[in-house]
């Protein structure tokens, strides 16, 4: 792709993240659970936006799976594990400007298959 067709995307990204951003926040009792998604891997946190601090945090890297929707199932339940373990049940979803569909949605979907009310 040309390199302004690149920058035109990732600007339209960014204006749905401030969007979404300003309606949602997260607490210690009900964290915005976050999502990066590069070319190779995904990033998710759980973050309490009160104190400002990152509650729980998993790497798709680590975990040796790649962005697409079987490395999402495979690290929304490693997450959802770590989540429990901290007796956290409940989220808000900030999907970070990315489109609703494919890898976003198989991931959100396998937090809620997991125990995690989003």
């Amino acid at each position: 792709m040309r390199a302004n067709v690149l920058k035109r995307k990732l600007n339209l990204r960014i204006k749905r993240k401030k969007r979404i951003r300003a309606k949602i926040s997260g607490t210690q009792a009900l964290p915005r659970i976050s999502v990066f998604k590069s070319t190779r891997t995904l990033y998710i946190q759980a973050i309490d936006d009160v104190k400002a601090v990152t509650l729980a945090s998993i790497d798709g890297k680590k975990l040796g799976v790649k962005a697409n929707k079987e490395g999402a199932k495979k690290i929304a339940t490693e997450f959802a594990s770590i989540l429990k373990s901290q007796k956290i049940e409940e989220g808000v979803f900030d999907r970070n400007g990315y489109l609703y569909h494919g890898v976003i949605a198989e991931l959100a979907n396998a937090l809620r298959e997991n125990g995690i009310k989003l």
